[in-house]
């Protein structure tokens, strides 16, 4: 008896592959092709908009700074090198207390706003009834324009204002009142206390939902070992919450550096430039004072700052092996 053999296929004939499972090497490099086309056609809106609205900005004024360019002038501009930067740190005094009221804010408003947010956050996680309620009422001066904030607050600060008439409630009429943005002492925190009362809702949110993307089994093996409140917060809260904290002290440090609306529709940089900051007194010199090109000065002092501090801040942060 013997046993069948296997089928070779004939001389000269090779087993191929089906054409319905493999298409031909052309047909994919026209698919390749396509799909590049259409991927650079949807990003292309985007890329010009940037270019033409922060690059082009950017690069205009980076070649003004260096001018003695005004915004009306019949006379072409005049390429006078570094004067207008040596004029801003050894002429100009007010934009040396724009450079101290600016960090003053920013020290200030980046670890009390982000401590508060962060409190906060803790406090309408819990799994309580009503805490909807309060998430909602915190959030609402955030989606508030801060223009329509700033000028509540300012009627507010008046000497019959409502925060001169709630101190002379609680302490019984022995507080005297004070126009708050008329003193220069003052009016800086009072602007500082606005502020962090305004934003502190967005970050509220922003640490909330860190919150939430922490496991339930963490802590629930943190109280299984016998770890208290403060345990569970220090050993799983607060590592779960890096990538947070860091997007959160770079966006607070970038708007705290960037003050400017509630300066122009309180004080107006005033009383004696006690409130003056950077951007505010670039955008002064630049437009209402037509100092075009020492305006554009001022914004590419305050760009490297931003940048610098912005640079600190990661490295400050960052992951260490």
């Amino acid at each position: 008896m013997t046993t069948p053999r296997a089928v070779e296929p004939a001389v000269g004939v090779t087993a191929t592959t089906s054409p319905a499972t493999t298409k031909p090497s052309f047909l994919r490099r026209r698919g390749g092709r396509h799909g590049k086309s259409a991927a650079y056609a949807m990003v292309a809106p985007a890329t010009i908009l940037l270019f033409l609205f922060l690059v082009v900005p950017v690069l205009l004024a980076v070649g003004l700074s260096f001018t003695n360019a005004r915004l009306i002038s019949p006379n072409p501009p005049r390429f006078v090198g570094l004067d207008n930067f040596i004029r801003a740190f050894t002429a100009d005094p007010t934009f040396v207390r724009s450079l101290i009221n600016t960090f003053l804010f920013a020290v200030v408003v980046v670890p009390v706003q982000a401590g508060l947010g962060l409190l906060m956050a803790i406090l309408v996680n819990q799994k309580l009834r009503g805490t909807t309620f309060f998430r909602i009422v915190y959030f609402i001066p955030v989606v508030t324009s801060i223009v329509v904030v700033s000028i509540l607050w300012r009627f507010m600060y008046q000497p019959d204002g409502m925060v001169n008439s709630f101190i002379d409630t609680i302490t019984f009429g022995a507080w005297e009142s004070i126009a708050w943005l008329n003193n220069p002492s003052t009016a800086l925190p009072a602007i500082i206390v606005m502020s962090i009362w305004q934003a502190v809702g967005f970050h509220m949110i922003i640490w909330l939902s860190g919150l939430q993307t922490i496991p339930e089994e963490l802590y629930e093996a943190a109280r299984m070992d016998g770890a208290d409140a403060w345990q569970q917060f220090k050993s799983v809260t607060w590592p779960g919450l890096r990538p947070t904290m860091i997007f959160i002290l770079v966006t607070i440090t970038i708007a705290a550096l960037g003050l400017f609306v509630q300066i122009d529709v309180m004080t107006q940089g005033g009383p004696v430039d006690s409130t003056t900051t950077l951007v505010y007194h670039a955008v002064r010199r630049g437009y209402r004072e037509q100092q075009t090109g020492y305006g554009a000065a001022i914004s590419l002092i305050f760009f490297i700052l931003v940048l610098l501090v912005a640079t600190i801040q990661r490295y400050l942060t960052r992951d260490k092996d």
